[in-house]
């Protein structure tokens, strides 16, 4: 675990020296892959650790989102604002874990699946709350400069990564990872060695959620202006689960990876295949996955493998 601390420690003192000497469209990018980071390592507690693959990302950004941008819009601060976005996401995600994490498999992940196209209908339904489909403007964060807001978000974002990344190293050492990992081989046979296999599973879906909520409601701060079909999109919940399994499903930095490959990928598609980017990464991702199942960090295992003597 030390070793592992000190090179997220490392990282993420790297990443902050970014915004030093980037130009204003390399720390666009740069925080767009740290939001991207927080969604992966989120998925990465209930997809990558207990093996359950849940599609709610999308629902606890878009509930993210607007409970920030409906605080701010009342008036509260945007730090209690993002504050109060999470506490959202994590009690209905307690809420909710507790009804649909007694389906297993492509039950468990339709079910997951509809709930944010009921948040999306709710949203658009509450018109004097959420201003529906017209959407919702948030105020702008008195600073001096677009520079200085556009660093103040990134490092925001950057501090939102930097405990993610805390929780799952935690949560990886901890009896609750065991656990989690327990359930993924074999749920079953873990409930009759008495692993609380409810309990575990509620706390990752509840720890899926938190961040992304707080993400989102960042995310909206950022932007200024959010509206259902952008921050309830599905592919929050798609894009989470590829950059995992690009990088490695329940690893450490597996998800951070996979991020940072998954947006080197995104930009080098639309640059260059603009009318068929959709088609194009998502034949890239699933050579990808087909040819690294395990993700990309086990070539290194694989390496390592190779070079010892027999």
């Amino acid at each position: 675990m030390k070793r592992d601390a000190v090179i997220g420690i490392v990282l993420f003192a790297l990443f902050a020296l970014v915004p030093l000497g980037g130009e204003a469209y390399w720390l666009r990018l740069a925080t767009i892959m740290l939001m991207y980071g927080v969604l992966a390592m989120s998925w990465n507690f209930i997809g990558g650790m207990a093996g359950y693959p849940s599609f709610a990302t999308a629902a606890f950004f878009g509930l993210g989102a607007y409970t920030g941008a409906v605080a701010q819009k009342f008036g509260l601060h945007m730090g209690v604002a993002w504050l109060l976005a999470g506490l959202l996401a994590i009690v209905f995600a307690g809420l909710l874990g507790w009804a649909l994490l007694r389906l297993r498999g492509h039950y468990f992940a339709i079910a997951s699946l509809v709930v944010a196209e009921v948040l999306r209908e709710l949203v658009n339904s509450a018109t004097d709350l959420t201003g529906g489909g017209m959407g919702l403007n948030l105020p702008l964060p008195a600073m001096s400069s677009v520079d200085a807001q556009a660093r103040f978000f990134y490092y925001a974002m950057l501090a939102l990564a930097a405990l993610t990344f805390a929780a799952m190293l935690a949560a990886s050492y901890s009896r609750l990872g065991f656990g989690l990992r327990c359930i993924q081989q074999n749920e079953s046979a873990a409930d009759m060695l008495g692993v609380n296999t409810t309990l575990f599973k509620v706390a990752a879906f509840m720890l899926s959620a938190v961040f992304v909520g707080m993400a989102g409601a960042v995310y909206a701060s950022w932007v200024h202006y959010i509206e259902p079909p952008d921050v309830f999109d599905v592919l929050y919940s798609v894009k989470a689960i590829v950059m995992v399994l690009l990088g490695g499903a329940g690893s450490i930095f597996g998800p951070l990876v996979g991020a940072v490959l998954f947006l080197s990928l995104e930009e080098l598609v639309w640059r260059e295949f603009l009318e068929l980017h959709t088609g194009v990464l998502g034949l890239l991702i699933v050579l990808l996955v087909l040819f690294l199942p395990k993700g990309l960090l086990s070539l290194s295992q694989r390496f390592a493998r190779q070079k010892r003597p027999a």
